[in-house]
């Protein structure tokens, strides 16, 4: 039968995985993307969240489509646009939207220790999708991660009595982003690194584009030229050309091992938070994270280091 039949279809990786520099691409993607919360935090100061969050997006899309007809890309087939609707809906809509809520009250620095999760929430993502069996050590720890960014959430905010739609947002930003990183990271295999990205901010440009208008409606965009940098940042590297590195050191993988780097991110997102913005770094902020890092790096060296096969009789 041959390649092209339509009975059966042979995908290429396009990416091969397990080549030693997948840990160099990863930490690349992680530098670039542990600015997005500071300058998320600098641009809500001046632009309506919604805008931020579905703008950002489609400076993105206007970038990957003119790459992707550039380099005359072949389109994705079949249950590859379904796959790609799930990073479009994680990495595009959901992380997009959620943190650009999410930071128009809580500090950078706040948010970084409460997504300071994805490298947990990545690896069980991956282990979902991969339908392996962890140790139960690895859902203890995780959960436990998952219980440190929460108390520090509601430390943070008052108290136990107290809403905190902040934190809620931010979880689930950590949900959306764990899902389209697993996701993205095994379809770029197959459709290359940034081809995934752009194909999926072109999928979920219609939806982005109609949030902008409705933003731009509803309240006429007026920031500083600072915001609207960080608007320019937001688009350009953070949705698309740190995807690049990142989603090429995820394809190359292993993904559990590359998804370890993201343990820098908060460090790097706290540290710009002091420099750029000026935010007073508490206690709590610094033990907070440090657990929370430390749960994180603890539940994917568990993942990566599963119990040797024993051999029946």
């Amino acid at each position: 039968m041959r390649d092209n039949s339509s009975a059966t279809t042979l995908i290429r990786q396009v990416i091969p995985s397990r080549q030693p520099n997948g840990l160099w691409w990863g930490l690349l993607g992680v530098a670039a993307f542990s600015f997005t919360v500071p300058f998320t935090r600098v641009a809500v100061a001046g632009l309506a969240p919604l805008f931020i969050g579905s703008a950002r997006a489609v400076v993105a899309t206007v970038l990957a489509a003119f790459a992707l007809a550039l380099t005359r890309q072949c389109l994705p087939r079949g249950v590859q646009w379904a796959r790609l609707a799930v990073v479009a809906a994680g990495i595009v809509v959901g992380f997009s939207l959620l943190t650009s809520f999410a930071l128009t009250t809580t500090p950078a620095s706040h948010g970084a220790v409460v997504i300071a999760l994805l490298p947990a929430a990545t690896a069980t993502a991956a282990v979902l999708r991969g339908r392996e069996r962890p140790l139960a050590a690895f859902w203890v720890i995780t959960a436990v991660g998952a219980v440190a960014a929460i108390v520090f959430g509601f430390a943070q905010s008052g108290g136990f009595g107290q809403p905190h739609w902040a934190d809620l947002l931010l979880l689930g930003a950590v949900v959306a982003a764990a899902i389209g990183y697993a996701e993205g990271g095994l379809l770029a295999r197959e459709l290359g690194a940034w081809q995934t990205v752009s194909w999926a901010l072109v999928l979920a440009s219609p939806l982005m584009v109609f949030l902008a208008a409705l933003s731009v409606t509803q309240q006429p965009p007026s920031g500083t030229p600072v915001q609207w940098a960080a608007l320019a940042y937001l688009g350009v590297v953070s949705m698309f050309l740190g995807f690049f590195a990142w989603y090429r050191g995820l394809a190359i993988g292993p993904m559990a091992q590359v998804s370890q780097i993201q343990l820098i991110q908060p460090v790097l997102s706290i540290c710009w938070a002091g420099l750029l913005l000026g935010e007073n770094l508490s206690w709590t902020t610094i033990l907070g994270g440090l657990a929370v890092i430390l749960c994180a790096g603890a539940a994917v060296r568990v993942r990566l280091n599963p119990p040797p096969a024993t051999q029946s009789p």
